[in-house]
């Protein structure tokens, strides 16, 4: 069972690591195993809800926007087509989604560059859960970052206790921090733990994100996190595609909320913003004021909401592990004029047939 409070992340990543050493080096089969505990939950989702597809398929949910950034939810089969690796792949389902069970993780930034936004923040995001959940559907789970992650709730479909956890964040400034992110003074040297509370860790976090609490929710759920940010990454051990992959590996789409020290883009690094966000299927915002911070939690509920479903069995049969790139099309030269973004994962890891994991892309 997960710490309802404080991740062991360092171990966490050692363990990881320790995969990766060949066998022989002294590395023990249980140590290149790291136990993957799951999160609090307390609603289960109901599997009676949820369609099911054969487990032989491939399944890539995307969203349609027009140029006026509204969502379109029109589309045919026919209107479409879908490549894996360059080769086109024959569909067996194509329908809307709008009523799929939703497990969301909220992931919020609490370091120094978020002193002053964070009231919006907290205030934004309780509206949005106020608005998404589904007591007997959805859940929700939030954490909280600087260089290591916090789980402040675990996996719920309680809006109220969802709504607490998000009240209990706050700025703890570390030792030396005389505002607006100045440090000063040196820690000392035993005091990694205050080094880290003044660093951002922001691929760490996401990477445990996706693998201790998302990837632990039902196969038969959306999953997504929502990231709030300003994209700057100070001491990550992780880079950036590896915490794109964790996301991947987990069917998780990550939403980024790009907010700067008092709503200013300065400092705000919206590159890594997108790439992390689009990679997975995602959107990246970046609102100015907090009128805009409440749309993008308007468009991200849109969103979740707004899909479709595409299933598709591989004609690349090979149980390798390997990543393969998804590509979906317009190729009605109607529905082209109307230049339509289509928003979706850029390709999964294929099972392995040795242990039934995907490997990490080289």
């Amino acid at each position: 069972m997960l710490s309802q409070k404080r991740f062991a992340f360092v171990m966490a990543l050692l363990l990881a690591a320790s995969a990766l050493v060949p066998a022989g080096a002294g590395v023990s089969a249980q140590q290149s195993q790291p136990p993957r505990p799951a999160p609090q939950r307390d609603e289960a989702i109901d599997d009676d809800d949820v369609e099911r597809v054969e487990t032989d398929l491939t399944n890539v949910l995307f969203t349609a926007v027009d140029k006026s950034k509204r969502f379109v939810t029109s589309l045919r089969q026919d209107d479409i087509r879908v490549l894996e690796d360059g080769i086109e792949q024959k569909v067996f389902t194509f329908q809307r989604e709008t009523d799929r069970p939703l497990s969301l993780a909220i992931l919020i930034d609490c370091s120094a560059s978020q002193e002053r936004t964070l009231p919006e923040e907290k205030s934004a995001a309780q509206r949005f859960v106020d608005t998404v959940i589904r007591a007997t559907k959805d859940e929700v789970a939030v954490l909280t970052f600087t260089g290591d992650a916090t789980l402040e709730q675990g996996l719920t479909g309680s809006a109220v206790r969802v709504r607490r956890a998000i009240d209990r964040v706050e700025f703890t400034p570390p030792s030396g921090y005389i505002g607006g992110g100045v440090l000063v003074g040196t820690p000392p040297i035993s005091g990694d733990n205050q080094a880290r509370a003044g660093s951002t860790a922001i691929w760490d976090a996401i990477w445990v994100t996706s693998r201790e609490v998302l990837s632990e929710s039902s196969d038969k759920t959306r999953r997504a996190i929502i990231l709030l940010s300003d994209g700057v990454d100070t001491s990550s051990r992780l880079k950036l595609q590896e915490a794109v992959d964790s996301a991947l590996k987990a069917d998780a789409i990550i939403y980024s909320i790009g907010i700067g020290d008092s709503f200013s883009f300065e400092g705000v690094d919206e590159g890594s913003l997108r790439k992390v966000s689009e990679r997975t299927g995602g959107r990246a915002y970046f609102p100015r004021n907090e009128d805009d911070l409440r749309s993008a939690f308007a468009q991200i509920q849109e969103d979740l909401r707004s899909q479709y479903l595409i299933a598709y069995s591989p004609s690349n049969k090979t149980k390798d592990g390997s990543f393969r790139k998804v590509q979906i099309d317009v190729v009605n030269p109607e529905v082209k004029k109307q230049q339509l973004r289509l928003t979706y994962r850029q390709g999964y890891f294929a099972r392995s047939a040795v242990d039934g994991r995907p490997r990490s892309r080289q």
